[in-house]
């Protein structure tokens, strides 16, 4: 009863038959469904794929969240959270679908036919319209992120294994009963085919799987420096003194800053080439909003507010944990020089500083020395020492050389040779550009490596596996709590949760078709027995009844009756009606036996 009560509320939520459905089961040769609902299905099945897959990639694109929603702010004019918007929906659309999956599963495995209510069809319709829009248009206009998808499989592959074979295996239920449901050989062969296959592709997969976090024990080395990315912009301002003190409190290597050149000559740090979005440009000064950062003087760039935008705008979603305090001295920061920049790493004396340096625009008084300005700086107006100064612009790198051989000259990705020949002590690469082998080759000719920009524990802990050097991230104060590399084992460990999940999937598969096997077998022998001599017989025997014995019984209750009602002979009691058989000439051994109601 209560199976019933099951099935029926599944086919319920499945196809809405809450009142008519009758719980009957499919027959040997019927099909799951006709071909409008097999339609249906197959396009439930994509797009359970579909949102599946994008669902996996955005969540795994997390770690760029915050430039997404920037590119949409400097497009649009106005600030939403656009990533984890998109993230929900996703979100919500794969939650339907494999609610749906798994109630046509269900229903399939209890052997009934499949009626999807129109409703959920447009359902279907629109999460596919949305997965194929949705991955269209971010790989139209930001198609790298495929390749942080692909880095993400060197950590999670082993677990997908796990998770796609144990859902496999959770299929051959279903896939059984329907094969020995199957009339039609070719349909057989081709569902065990087509099962069977994928089974072992899954289970041969990680043949192909590399991770570099599947290391022998003892030879994981030191986890990578931190560089404060604009100090730390999840817990205070980008760029701003109180972003990088942040980023010296939670044990960073370095500091990584952006730096624009004022009309009248003062370095100060700022990453867009304009002031709107993080300042109160349209305030202050409203008819030059659009204007150039390094077309204001410093006298400008001081009366502007540098914090208040990051508590309106909430970029990372992390105001809320930030103190009272904390959150009055983040809406009163200013715009932040260099030299000030300098002076926070150079009171940490092993604090190191990177910076990105904006060439002015044309009509600038500095359009031609922005370089010399920016080395009196650090020469001449901070008592930072060159040896703290990765100096990353490529231009004029040899005359950099000649006016200060102290800095350590870091470069983007360049041929081996050439680096050599720079002199090339660091090398700074996007993260995308993650290779064990491209590290290994930098090592060997004494050059480190530092990836930017690296927020999510999992990027991080697949760079630590790798052996760089160093990070540039948002989290230094995320980062930092990491003990050990997520995800990492032995090979010995992997092998044997590879060979205990294929074993174990295997087993049970076969399980699964013994039982379907079995059930079939004993309902054809079932079926011969009812059409066979022992129900030949059995009918024969039942006729013989009918005819012969019922009607004497039938006659003998009514004789016994009678005698009942005679009176009595002599002193002999008949009130005991079994006592009365002889007087009816009838022997007890030969009578049928009666019941009380047939007395």
């Amino acid at each position: 009863m209560m199976a019933n009560r099951l099935v029926r509320c599944l086919a319920g939520l499945y196809s809405c038959q809450w009142k008519r459905y009758r719980g009957s089961r499919m027959q040997p040769g019927d099909c799951c469904c006709n071909k409008m609902e097999g339609a249906s299905f197959a396009l439930l099945l994509t797009a359970f794929c579909l949102t599946l897959v994008f669902l996996y990639f955005w969540s795994q694109a997390q770690n760029d969240y915050n430039d997404f929603d920037w590119f949409n702010f400097m497009n649009l004019g106005f600030w939403v959270p656009w990533s984890v918007v998109l993230l929900v929906i996703a979100a919500s659309f794969f939650a339907y679908m494999a609610v749906l999956m798994l109630l046509a599963v269900c229903l399939l495995s209890e052997g009934q036919k499949l009626y999807l209510h129109w409703s959920h069809k447009i359902g279907i319709v629109v999460s596919l319209v949305f997965s194929v829009g949705a991955t269209a248009v971010l790989s139209d206009l930001w198609g790298e992120e495929w390749e942080t998808l692909v880095l993400s499989f060197q950590v999670t592959a082993p677990y997908l294994h796990v998770g796609g074979v144990l859902l496999a295996t959770a299929l051959g239920w279903p896939v059984a009963l329907h094969f020995f449901c199957m009339n039609s050989r070719v349909r057989r062969v081709l569902v065990v085919a087509v099962y069977l296959g994928g089974l072992v592709a899954l289970y041969l997969s990680p043949l192909g799987m590399y991770s570099p976090c599947i290391m022998e024990e003892g030879t994981l080395g030191p986890a990578p420096g931190l560089i404060g990315h604009r100090g730390t912009p999840m817990l205070a301002p980008e760029n701003t003194a109180m972003s990088f003190e942040k980023a010296v409190e939670a044990g960073s290597l370095g500091l990584e800053a952006d730096v624009t050149i004022s009309y009248d000559g003062v370095p100060f740090l700022m990453h867009d080439p304009t002031l709107l979005r993080t300042t109160n440009i349209q305030e202050v000064f409203p008819n030059r909003t659009h204007a150039p950062a390094a077309l204001f003087s410093w006298a400008e760039l001081e009366r502007l507010n540098a914090g208040a935008w990051f508590l309106s705008h909430n970029p990372f979603g992390t105001v809320a944990s930030l103190g009272v305090a904390d959150r009055e001295r983040a809406r009163n920061q200013s715009v932040c020089s260099l030299r000030t920049f300098l002076e926070l790493a150079a009171a940490q004396r092993d604090t190191l500083v990177i910076f990105d340096l904006y060439r002015p625009p044309r009509s600038h008084p500095y359009r031609d020395s922005w370089i010399q300005r920016t080395l009196e700086v650090i020469r001449n107006e901070s008592s930072i020492r060159s040896q703290q100064v990765l100096w990353l612009p490529p231009d004029l790198r040899a005359v950099v050389q000649e006016i200060d051989p102290e800095l350590q000259q870091t470069s983007s990705r360049l041929p081996l040779d050439e680096l050599r020949r720079n002199r090339i002590v660091k090398v700074n690469l996007h993260y995308r550009d993650m290779s064990t082998e491209l590290i290994g080759e930098y090592a060997a000719a004494n050059i480190t490596t530092n990836l930017y920009v690296i927020n999510q524990p999992w990027l991080y802990s697949l760079a630590w596996c790798a052996g760089v050097h160093s990070v540039t991230t948002n989290a230094p104060h995320l980062l930092s709590a990491l003990q050990t590399p997520l995800f990492l084992m032995t090979p010995g460990e992997y092998n044997m949760m590879w060979i205990l999940t294929d074993v174990a999937s295997f087993i049970l598969v076969l399980l699964f078709f013994f039982h379907w096997w079995r059930e079939q077998s004993l309902a054809c022998n079932k079926s011969a027995l009812e059409e066979g001599t022992y129900s030949k017989f059995r009918t024969e025997m039942s006729d013989v009844w009918s005819v012969s014995i019922i009607p004497a019984q039938r006659e003998q209750r009514n004789a016994l009756t009678s005698s009942l009602d005679q009176p009595m002979l002599g002193n002999e009691s008949t009130s005991d009606p079994i006592l009365a058989l002889p007087m009816l000439g009838l022997d007890r051994t030969q009578q049928p036996q009666l019941s009380s109601k047939q007395l």
